[in-house]
């Protein structure tokens, strides 16, 4: 897919966009399936338990059994062809360091040399506010192995040939999505709050944003509505 072929809104320009969505069971992944299937597109939405099908239908997507965590890149790559944009919501949650770079590092790797491999050229990372090699947590935090899992992902996708963006939310929260949000804040020691919601909408608006591919888009709630918040990083 070139640069660009998702311009304008999805599923606003007379066809049919099929995204793929990895770790389709998380609350931002459901509410996307949601939000993008309203909008007219097929989403296929991957999931490692069969008894979250129901969850995935109730959104308006197809869900796919896969285990990115123990698929091989050309497996992913089988379940990814033919679709036009993937956007990469799964992660470990939690618990184990070891498992945490086994998914939220090596299985995304994968996932992006997957998509490379099935021509799927656009890719967006929820990733989190402040990732990077110079994360600065701790390494006797339990956040530790979560940074540097991001960290080592994020690296990857940027020097892959894919058209990616990277959405970079603040400390996830519960509360409805609004729209409202501020984009690179400066300053954060008011806060990061970020709704979940507001996660959703804004994978589902960059999506069809040129302007944002190859782009870090960090953001929180905020007072802007997302439109006009994305605007400026055109």
């Amino acid at each position: 897919m070139a640069q660009g072929a998702l311009s304008g809104d999805p599923g606003q320009n007379g066809s049919m966009t099929r995204i793929a969505i990895i770790g389709g069971h998380g609350k931002v992944a459901l509410e996307l399936s949601r939000i993008l299937a309203a909008d007219g597109n097929d989403v296929t939405s991957f999931i490692r338990n069969p008894d979250h099908r129901a969850d995935v239908e109730a959104r308006g997507a197809t869900p796919v059994v896969l285990d990115v965590e123990h698929s091989t890149t050309a497996e992913i790559a089988g379940a990814l062809r033919h679709h036009d944009a993937v956007v990469w919501s799964a992660g470990a949650g939690g618990g184990s360091p070891e498992r945490t770079y086994t998914v939220d590092r090596d299985a995304a790797i994968r996932s992006m040399d997957a998509a490379a491999e099935a021509g799927v050229a656009r890719y967006i990372m929820v990733s989190y506010l402040g990732a990077g090699p110079d994360h600065g947590v701790p390494a006797d935090n339990s956040f530790f192995a979560y940074a540097e899992a991001k960290a080592a992902a994020d690296a990857h996708l940027r020097a892959s040939g894919l058209d990616w963006t990277i959405l970079g939310p603040g400390s996830l929260t519960d509360g409805p999505g609004n729209g409202l949000i501020e984009v690179n804040p400066a300053d954060t020691s008011d806060g990061t709050d970020t709704a979940r919601g507001n996660v959703s909408l804004v994978a589902a608006a960059v999506l069809g944003l040129p302007a944002t591919i190859r782009r870090t888009v960090e953001f929180r709630d905020g007072t802007l509505p997302l439109a006009a918040a994305l605007e400026t990083l055109a």
